[in-house]
């Protein structure tokens, strides 16, 4: 039985840590001391995830040194935006157990994959020796928790490592792939909730499934394209941590970004839906940042310009799907 430290007690940080601590020995690591006092009463995250019950496996913590002490393996599951800070965090407490994260976006302002930002703050494992990677796939966190079947790709650059971490993590109702493809990975987990945004756009304006279909596919061919300029590898595209996730949040009840979609279909502003959600909807932040790196890299995204238009220039829905629906002819490809 290993010690995983899981940081970040949000809804997916806690599904993660309550089905990792059937097989392991689990701190779960959250920054607010209040939220902490809270699910150590309830011996559940009810904030987050309703009353779905702690083992005796799993620990809540509000100091990270204590979570972190005798880890064989990190589990980030903080947002994107504080990714940075909680890797700061982890090095200043001279921790060099292997990280994996499992949050998803590009960083606000720097426009960077978590994976750069790993490289920045970790260094290069081959030389560092501390691996490290990332863990996505189409997952909703309360069809985990309730013992559901759930699939998800771990990948880091070191080979050997990929297949030991996947294996350390895989069990009961979760089945861990493996593969190496770090980049294309983590692009698929980013871009697939911009897609799922414009899925939600669609269906709140009544298209059907038809169009729903079509922006998937085409959403899917955007995501590919934007992934290989980075250099991913095009085949990740067609697993879990892109097709598989992509289809998910594009048709899934509880997709936060679909959900957006949906209600800015219906007229409601931007502010007021991000205020009524209560969860982080990550395509919000990365649908600039993905906007910008396409345009550097002059990589055609046309899905993802016209969610950014909505989102970020005032442009209203429906002229959104008027503009996609009026682009001129081509032929099909990625």
């Amino acid at each position: 039985m290993a010690k995983i430290a899981v940081l970040g007690a949000g809804a997916w940080g806690t599904a993660l840590a309550m089905n990792i601590s059937q097989r392991h020995q689990v701190s779960l690591w959250a920054r607010n001391a209040g939220h902490v006092s809270g699910m150590r009463k309830a011996r559940a995250n009810p904030l987050y995830l309703g009353d779905f019950k702690f083992n005796d496996n799993l620990q809540v913590e509000d100091d990270l040194q204590t979570a972190l002490s005798g880890a064989d393996l990190i589990l980030s599951v903080v947002p994107t935006a504080g990714f940075r800070a909680i890797l700061k965090d982890i090095k200043a407490l001279a921790c060099t157990a292997p990280i994996i994260w499992a949050n998803k976006g590009l960083e606000p302002k720097s426009a960077k994959l978590p994976y750069e930002v790993a490289l920045e703050e970790l260094g290069d494992p081959k030389v560092t020796g501390q691996h490290w990677g990332a863990l996505s796939g189409p997952s909703f966190a309360a069809e985990l928790v309730r013992g559901l079947p759930t699939a998800v790709t771990l990948a880091a650059a070191d080979e050997a490592f990929s297949s030991e971490a996947a294996l350390l993590l895989h069990g009961a109702n979760l089945r861990v792939y493996h593969t190496t493809d770090v980049i294309g990975v983590s692009v698929g987990g980013a871009v697939k909730n911009v897609m799922a945004i414009a899925a939600g756009i669609s269906d709140g304006m009544g298209f059907g499934n038809n169009a729903r279909a079509a922006m998937i596919t085409r959403g899917l061919a955007e995501m590919t394209r934007f992934g290989v300029a980075l250099g991913a590898s095009p085949e990740t595209f067609m697993g879990l941590a892109g097709a598989g996730d992509l289809i998910l949040t594009c048709t899934g009840q509880y997709s936060r970004n679909r959900e957006v979609g949906l209600q800015l279909a219906s007229g409601k502003s931007l502010a007021d839906i991000l205020q009524g959600l209560g969860h982080v909807a990550e395509g919000v932040n990365t649908t600039a940042e993905v906007m910008c790196l396409a345009n550097a890299m002059h990589v055609d995204m046309p899905i993802t310009f016209q969610v950014d238009q909505v989102l970020s220039h005032g442009k209203s829905a429906q002229d959104a799907v008027m503009d996609l629906l009026g682009r001129e002819q081509k032929a099909e490809g990625f």
